[in-house]
Formats: C-alpha cells, structure tokens, sequence
C-alpha cells in the first residue's frame, strides 16, 4: 500500500509539472518579449508570437480530450509533452519572429493536450472523495503559473538569455514524461468512435478568426479594416459550419447533448465568465501597482502573492464543501465574494494604502479559488470514464476561451480610456516634452524624466482607466450569480461502484 502511494504521488508530480508548464509558458514570455523583438527586431509582427500559442492551444483542447476518450489519456500526454518539448528546442533557436512564431504554434499544439488530459487522468486515478483534494491542487498549479511565470521570466531574460524562456522547459518536460511513462499504467476502457473531421476543422478555424480578431483590431488594423471585417465574417460563417457539423456527427468534438445538462451547461458558463475576470485582476492590478504606486516590475508580480494563495485556500475548500453543499451552493458564495471584491477594486485611487489593495485582492482570490475545483467537478458530474475527458477538455477550453476574450476586452477599455484622458491632457497643456511618452508611464526612467504635477496627473489618469476597466468587470461578475441560480442543485456523490473500479485498477506498476 505504502509504495503504491508513492507511485500515485509520483504520477501527481508529472501531471502538474505538465499542467505547469503549459499555463505558465505565456506568462514566462510576455516578459520577455521586449528583450525577444530587441535581439530578432520584427516589432509590427510580434503579436503572432502570442496568438500562434494561444490558437493551436485553445483549438486542440477539445480535439485532443475527445481523441483521449477514444484511444486512451497516456498515449495523448506523452505526444503533448513530446511536442511541447519540441516546440520549446525550436524556439530556443529562432532566427526571426516569423520562425518563433511557428515553433510557438508547435509549442501550443503539446499545450492543448497537456492541459486537459492531465487534469482528465487526475479524475480518472483518484476515487470520488479525494477529488475535492485533487481540483484544489489543479488549481493551484494554475495559481503558481500567474505568479512564478513572470518572475521566473523576468530573471532568465536579465540574468541567463531570453533563449532559456523556452529552454527550462526541456528538463521540465523530461521529468513529467518518465514519470508517467514509468508509474502510470493506463486502463484499457476505451470506446472506439469515429471522428469528427468537419466539427475539428470549422472549430480551429473559427477559433482562428476569433483570436485574431481580438488581437489585431484595434492595434495593428482598425476595426472597420477590411482585414477585421473579413475575421469576424470568417468566424461567424465557421462557427455556423460548426454548429451545423456537430448536430450531424456522430462522435462531436463537442456534444451538445452533455450542454441539455444544466450542470454542465452552467458550469461552462461560469468558466468563461470567471476566466474573463481574473485575467481583468491578473492584468490590471501589477499595472495600478507599478504605474500608479511605482512599484518595480518585480514587486508588482509579487503583489499578486496574496490573491493567488487566497485563491489556492478556496480551491481546497471548494472540493471538500463538494461532499456536503451542493456545487450551485458553493458557487453562490463564491459569486458573491468574487462581486464584492471586484466592487471594492472599481473604488480605487492613487491614495488607497497597499493593505487595502492587498485586501480586496484577498476577496478576488477567494472568490475566484472555488472555481478551479468546483466547476471541473461539476463539469464532469454525469459523465461516466468515456465521456470524462470530453467533458474536462470542454471545461478547459472555454474557461481559457474566456482567459483570451477577456484580456482582449478589458485591453480595449483600458487603452480606449486612457487614451482618451491622454487626448484631454495633451490638449490642455500643449505637446509633451517630445522625449517623453505618457504610454511609458510603467518605466522608471520615463517617470523620471516628468516634472512632479504632470506624473501625478498622468497617473492619475492611468489609475481612471484600470478603476474603469474593473467597474467594467462587475458586468460579468454579477453574471456569475444569475448563471448559478440557474444551475441544477446538484452535489458530489461517492458511487460505489465507481470507487470499487477506482481500486480494482491496476494502474501503477
């Protein structure tokens, strides 16, 4: 019994550095991709170095958790891990932004396997009551990427070379390979179904559209651009197709018929309105930090510390109440955490002390800790062991559907504001210094260069448009509360004949 625990803990370690590793690479890169277009020059194009992740990514979530289902989890997480690993050796030895762009879309592809096989395979090995345990852990995996991503970045880049951004990853990724390669021995209850080519295709396609909407209009396009124009014409004809593909496949990517489930339904929801919103904090509360208080790069990551372990109490808390309170119970004490705090952040002003920001951050995190367990709970609640990985993978990839809307989104409103507020400034007091930029307002060495009453009323407008942005996200946060009402009333419960399954598996060697 003793060594089986071992081995259980030992393919724990393998999935989450899995999981780590996949949410943390875009945090890692984001800040080092000043340095990353300084060394390969192609500043009008590095946005693709993002989206070329986040694309594969988000389209092959589904893909690959439906394909899990059919021919087994193990096989599909050593070809993410595998691919990753690649993507990762390739893009340590870019030349150009257009070649580091491929390699990050191979790097994408391992990610939208690892992610939701790995949390599927958690659900599959760990019995009932232990899962409360197990969603608690998968979210503070993801927790751990929003904090260390930056930081660990942040040091490579200055300390070792952008290079070893992607190099960590190669370690990394061998230690969760031979981990669970060795000690994971996988079920044989596999189901054969046929794929779902069109459903795959009209998806990636229309996923395509989306982001690249998102991400270029506005900033490289204007929105009434052609090229706008034409993506968000593609995506509605593609998710169109889609729709229409799914109703007629067989085996669908993703199967309407789980969405009849309210629970599931409803949990779906949740996770694309609790993505948008803590991407609204993640974001915007470094940049009030280190824009408004003038706090270093490094400090204002760091500030994010308390609302991330707050999140990880709840994440706990949240898979052990699943045994007791129903999820729709749970889900309306986190809703209403979550509003409350956003509530206080929309009060913010330069004057608020730190320990207040440190406060409502803690609510925030409370708030938002209870759905990375208990919505994947709920997500997977009628589904048996073929349907699990569908389910799981769906859940995943609309809440980081939700993740990329949002920051997309709360960009818009942020840079829409304190753009305009610039306008007013410049009008009123004639041209800047031409040597200074008011959009630097985050560099020390700009800060410096402005007399004391202009940094305080830029500032000051910096600190507007972050307040506005999350007055913005109260919109979605009080989503939350209507959408769990109507959740059906579920709770967790332990199915006997399910954990004698769970105990009869022989799944470590």
């Amino acid at each position: 019994m003793t060594v089986q625990k071992s081995k259980i803990g030992l393919v724990l370690v393998g999935l989450l550095l899995g999981i780590l590793m996949a949410a943390m690479d875009n945090t890692i890169v984001v800040t080092a991709m000043g340095t990353i277009v300084g060394d390969l020059g192609g500043l009008e194009h590095f946005v693709w170095v993002m989206s070329a992740y986040m694309i594969t990514e988000l389209a092959g979530m589904p893909i690959f958790g439906k394909l899990s289902d059919m021919y087994g989890r193990k096989r599909f997480f050593l070809f993410g891990a595998t691919v990753f690993m690649i993507g990762s050796a390739l893009c340590g030895t870019a030349d150009t932004i257009s070649q580091l762009s491929i390699y990050r879309g191979i790097q994408g592809i391992g990610a939208g396997a690892l992610i939701p096989i790995a949390s599927t395979i958690l659900f599959d090995i760990f019995p009932p009551e232990s899962r409360g345990k197990i969603g608690g852990i998968f979210g503070t995996a993801f927790g751990l990427s929003s904090i260390f991503g930056p930081l660990v970045g942040a040091y490579l880049t200055d300390f070792v070379g952008w290079h070893w951004v992607f190099y960590i990853n190669l370690p990394l990724g061998v230690i969760a390979f031979l981990l669970v390669v060795i000690f994971y021995k996988e079920t044989k209850i596999h189901q054969k179904q046929s794929i779902d080519w069109w459903g795959a295709i009209t998806l990636v396609g229309a996923v395509v559209c989306l982001l690249f909407f998102l991400e270029l209009g506005g900033q490289l396009y204007q929105w009434n651009s052609p090229v706008i124009l034409g993506l968000s014409a593609g995506f509605i004809a593609l998710f169109v197709l889609f729709l229409f593909a799914e109703k007629r496949a067989k085996e669908p990517i993703i199967s309407f018929e789980m969405f009849k489930k309210r629970l599931f339904a409803g949990s779906n929801i949740l996770a694309l309105l609790y993505g948008g919103i803590f991407m609204a904090a993640v974001v915007y509360i470094p940049i009030f930090v280190q824009g408004v208080y003038g706090g270093t790069a490094t400090n204002s990551g760091l500030i994010l510390l308390p609302m991330m372990l707050s999140s990880v109490v709840t994440a706990q808390v949240g898979g052990i109440l699943s045994m007791k309170v129903s999820y729709r119970n749970i889900m309306v004490l986190a809703g209403a955490i979550l509003t409350a705090g956003f509530f206080l952040l929309s009060t913010l002003t330069p004057d608020t002390s730190r320990t207040l920001l440190t406060l409502y951050m803690v609510l925030v995190g409370l708030g938002v800790g209870f759905s990375f367990s208990v919505l994947s709970m709920a997500a997977i609640h009628h589904f048996d062991f073929n349907q699990r990985g569908a389910a799981t993978s769906t859940n995943n990839f609309i809440r980081n559907l939700g993740m990329t809307i949002g920051i997309a989104i709360f960009g818009i409103i942020q840079k829409h504001d304190f753009s305009g507020q610039m306008e007013k400034l410049t009008s009123q007091l004639g041209k800047f210094n031409a040597d200074v930029d008011p959009n630097h307002i985050l560099s020390s060495a700009a800060r410096s260069q402005l007399p004391e009453g202009l940094l305080s009323t830029i500032t000051d407008a910096l600190a507007s448009s972050i307040v506005n942005t999350f007055t913005w996200a109260l919109i979605p946060a009080g989503c939350t509360l209507l959408i769990v009402f109507w959740m059906s009333n579920e709770r967790m419960e332990v199915n006997k004949d399910e954990v004698h399954a769970v105990q009869a598996d022989k799944s470590f060697k």
